[in-house]
């Protein structure tokens, strides 16, 4: 619970450039347990990732923030992998991504795809954005091997 206020801030600071969707405390405080953090000190969390269930067998990994300085050190990568094992532990096969970095998703395995795949997201999600129907995000999934699922 006391980590909300700087997931909030992390993911502000994206939002703000417009790299992610930005996430009201409201909304944080309701999807709380989907979050991982990584915690840098103690004090700092310099990473965050969320996977969010959407349907019987599909997640997404939403939320992705790295803290400037902790880039390039495997945070958002470690975070990632986190969100994949949980989805595997949950016995979900497909996990997607939205997002302006597809070469860091496709490193981790993630492969492109069109986004009608996702008319769950799309109806759910997307279509109570400011970017819909013009979103210049990329859609990509993963599949989890069966032997993790």
């Amino acid at each position: 619970m006391d980590d909300v206020r700087q997931i909030h801030g992390l993911l502000q600071e994206y939002a703000d450039k417009k790299l992610l969707l930005g996430r009201s405390i409201s909304s944080l405080y309701d999807h709380l347990r989907d979050f991982s953090v990584w915690d840098e000190d103690g004090k700092t969390i310099a990473g965050v990732c969320s996977l969010h269930i959407c349907w019987d067998n599909l997640a997404e990994v939403r939320s992705l923030a790295v803290l400037e300085g902790g880039q390039g050190r495997g945070v958002g990568s470690s975070l990632v992998k986190t969100c994949l094992t949980e989805a595997a532990e949950y016995g979900i096969s497909r996990v997607f991504t939205l997002t302006y970095q597809p070469g860091f998703f496709r490193k981790l395995g993630f492969e492109d795809i069109d986004k009608r795949e996702l008319p769950h997201k799309i109806w759910s999600d997307c279509i109570h954005c400011a970017m819909f129907p013009d979103c210049d995000e990329e859609a990509l999934m993963f599949q989890v091997p069966q032997s993790a699922v």
